[in-house]
């Protein structure tokens, strides 16, 4: 395992308490580093960090509506999977589908809050494993839905981005909305 130059980072989960947007606070880190040597280490942890940060400008543009900017940490064959089972491939798909959303509940946020990042450096690769939590309001009242999440991660000229992503709706509670799968 050490000759893979895995690392993970373990980030303690925590969201920001109330608010309908749950934006996380800044994450701890601990490392619970295998590597062949010091150097290895360094540089899985620098990309981790640089893959944080991604998250939260990624986060940031939810936050904002800015699909432009959301559109900027993928990947151009981006492929996402949805908490409702949709799947859309490709920057263009995605797009859309997220201006869909915002359009259709102007108050809709997404949060996700990185519990794990792993980074095989010698394939420019890494995986985020966490929780997120979406918000917005139905007719019949606020719904707040929230789960686990996967996403793959691809390091191209030097930049982290998001290849794929995979939500897995775990908790619902608002109305009507959470009845039944939509």
């Amino acid at each position: 395992m050490s000759r893979s130059r895995l690392v993970t980072l373990a980030l303690a989960l925590s969201l920001g308490a109330g608010g309908p947007a749950c934006a996380p606070a800044t994450p701890a880190v601990t490392r619970a580093m295998t590597a062949t040597n010091a150097s290895d280490a360094s540089t899985a942890s620098n990309a981790a960090a640089e893959i944080a940060a991604a998250r939260a400008r990624s986060n940031a543009a939810i936050v904002a509506h800015d699909i432009a900017r959301i559109a900027r940490e993928w990947m151009p064959d981006v492929h996402v999977v949805s908490s409702t089972g949709v799947q859309n491939a490709g920057v263009d798909a995605n797009s859309r589908a997220m201006q869909a959303a915002f359009t259709r509940r102007p108050d809709t946020q997404w949060v996700r809050t990185p519990r794990t990042i792993t980074v095989n450096e010698r394939w420019d690769v890494a995986s985020e494993e966490g929780r997120w939590v979406g918000t917005w309001t139905e007719p019949d009242g606020p719904l707040r839905i929230a789960g686990t999440y996967l996403a793959q991660w691809r390091r191209v000229d030097g930049r982290w981005r998001i290849q794929a992503e995979l939500f897995v709706p775990v908790e619902c509670a608002g109305g009507a909305y959470c009845s039944a799968r939509p």
